[in-house]
């Protein structure tokens, strides 16, 4: 079961950052091939991302998949929405709904 203060850490971080990545590792040296993936994806749409390295704190790591819901890292978090992990953004990569998504409201 997901305790509060790590709810409300992951909470702090998905609504207070337009894009939220849960990766393993960071976006300069990603330390597993799918979050690299997803790093990628999101360099080559020029989005500005903020990340946290699951591999620095097990509470976080286990309580992510239980917060989205999702039981796989990294995990993309978009306006505070769950996006999905890497297939997913690779797919909506793929057909321009990642790139309408991370484009800034008017």
């Amino acid at each position: 079961m997901l305790a509060d203060d790590t709810r409300k850490f992951i909470d702090t971080l998905v609504k207070g950052n337009k894009v939220m990545l849960f990766m393993k590792g960071n976006p300069t040296f990603p330390q597993c091939g799918f979050s690299a993936a997803v790093v990628e994806v999101l360099k080559k749409h020029g989005a500005t991302f903020h990340h946290f390295n699951v591999l620095q704190d097990q509470a976080v790591r286990e309580g992510i998949k239980e917060y989205g819901d999702w039981p796989t890292i990294p995990q993309l978090y978009v306006d505070g929405e769950l996006v999905g992990g890497c297939d997913i953004v690779r797919e909506m990569d793929a057909n321009g709904e990642l790139a309408q998504l991370l484009s800034p409201r008017s």
